[in-house]
């Protein structure tokens, strides 16, 4: 584990993006295929770690407004970066103390290690610096046994002997009725895959060589699949764990970080056999584009894409695919913080079904003050849909960017799909952020005439 808070001051004294391969190394024979990193530490802008500790009072309150400033001007530095990110996602509320948040830290930790407890009863493997690339349990419900293995190991298929997997559902009682055994059955049907996309993961990074963080990353996942009744797991929810567990060294810290960030990006995630969650993305993307550009819009649907499905992968995993491990990590933080909404932890603690009858506090110009650029822009103007994410107005930003070119050479969907895949590499995070802004400036002007 990199010393990060020992190499801040260093990092803070040049302009650069070198200093950031010290934290976030790559493997040298894949620096040639990663897309370039932008992302340059600038003193003065980026939130640095002494910035962020004055922004506390005595007792711990968190003056979230200068927080917010500082990171839309220039991100968050790296030694601070885990911490920061639980603020922005809504895992603790800035107006509580030190000793609220020691509290709560410790309640989540306490019911991590329970949830995850539950699941090592039902696979032991859980937990073990180990995790499994190949099926346990075969579609008639069946387990897999591999007598050729040794007991504690893997072999060259993934295949985990039976004295790793137990077989039986949960003797403790957990399990007891035919829903949850089907709730358990569907769980083990995807701890495979979970361990074939651990593996394909940010394999790039230094930090993934080690089977014991690729372990950390699928215990994880096991155990958020475990407890999200509804969705479960769905490839892609990966791509959005993994920067937690490489930024917060504590497995139920790194959880619950990922876990509220699925609080935005859950529903993206829902598929059915009709249709797919990010779908509802989609559509208010090709809202936008038709407001804002008729034109293009309807060249892309004489192409038949009115759909927008080539934005499929970019919204999914929020641009992962798109920037470099240091520049998605920087545009996220961006979006988050442009997004922030003050209330966000206190309708996060609520039950779902509770959400709707909060009392929220009137807001006035000293707590507007406390919403991000873009969020602030939709309380003023009284928007609400959640479907028009920053992000999807990311997409629009892009997609005018390319507009000569998608409106003179895109012939058919494919060459849609290749003139949108150019940008890998090649956007800015902080410019394509304010050019979305700008676009979420002109669509909310021409609908608000209309």
């Amino acid at each position: 584990m990199v010393d990060l808070k020992g190499l801040a001051r260093h990092f803070m004294k040049k302009d650069g993006t070198s200093e950031l391969d010290v934290v976030y190394p790559i493997k040298s024979e894949c620096q040639a295929e990663m897309p370039k990193t932008r992302f340059k530490l600038r003193a003065g802008k980026t939130l640095s770690a002494r910035r962020w500790y004055t922004a506390f009072s005595q007792d711990g309150h968190l003056d979230i407004e200068k927080v917010l400033r500082r990171i839309q001007r220039g991100g968050v530095h790296p030694a601070i970066k885990g911490v920061v990110w639980e603020f922005l996602l809504g895992c603790f509320d800035p107006n509580s103390t030190f000793e609220d948040r020691i509290q709560l830290r410790e309640q989540r930790r306490h019911q991590y290690r329970t949830w995850k407890a539950e699941c090592q009863k039902m696979v032991p493997v859980i937990g073990s610096g180990r995790f499994i690339t190949a099926p346990i349990i075969n579609d008639d419900r069946q387990m897999i046994e591999d007598s050729s293995t040794d007991s504690n190991l893997q072999d060259d298929n993934g295949v985990m002997a039976t004295s790793l997997v137990d077989s039986s559902l949960d003797h403790g009682g957990h399990v007891s009725n035919a829903v949850s055994e089907k709730k358990v059955i569907q769980w083990k049907l995807n701890l495979h895959q979970i361990g074939l996309d651990v593996v394909r993961t940010d394999r790039a990074l230094v930090f993934y060589d080690s089977e014991a963080n690729q372990a950390k990353l699928w215990d994880i996942l096991a155990v958020y699949a475990w407890v999200d009744n509804d969705i479960g797991y769905v490839q892609g929810m990966s791509d959005i764990c993994s920067p937690m567990v490489i930024l917060l060294e504590n497995e139920a810290d790194a959880f619950w970080c990922f876990e509220h960030a699925m609080r935005r990006l859950r529903e993206n995630f829902r598929c059915s056999t009709s249709s797919v969650g990010v779908q509802a993305q989609l559509s208010a993307l090709s809202q936008i584009i038709k407001v804002i550009d008729p034109k293009l819009h309807q060249h892309l649907e004489d192409l038949d894409g009115g759909e927008y499905l080539f934005a499929f992968r970019m919204l999914m995993v929020l641009f992962r695919r798109e920037f470099s491990f240091v520049d998605s990590l920087y545009l996220w933080e961006l979006m988050w913080a442009m997004e922030y909404n003050p209330n966000i932890f206190s309708l996060y603690e609520e039950p779902r079904d509770a959400v709707e009858n909060i009392v929220l506090p009137k807001i006035n110009e000293k707590l507007l003050k406390q919403y991000g650029k873009f969020e602030r822009k939709n309380i003023n103007t009284g928007r609400t849909d959640q479907h028009s994410a920053l992000a999807v107005f990311l997409v629009a930003s892009v997609l005018e960017t390319k507009n000569k070119r998608l409106l003179k050479e895109a012939k058919g969907l494919d060459d849609v799909v290749k003139i949108m895949s150019d940008i890998t590499g090649n956007l800015d995070a902080k410019k394509a952020c304010k050019e979305a802004l700008k676009i979420h400036k002109k669509y909310l002007s021409k609908t608000n005439k209309s």
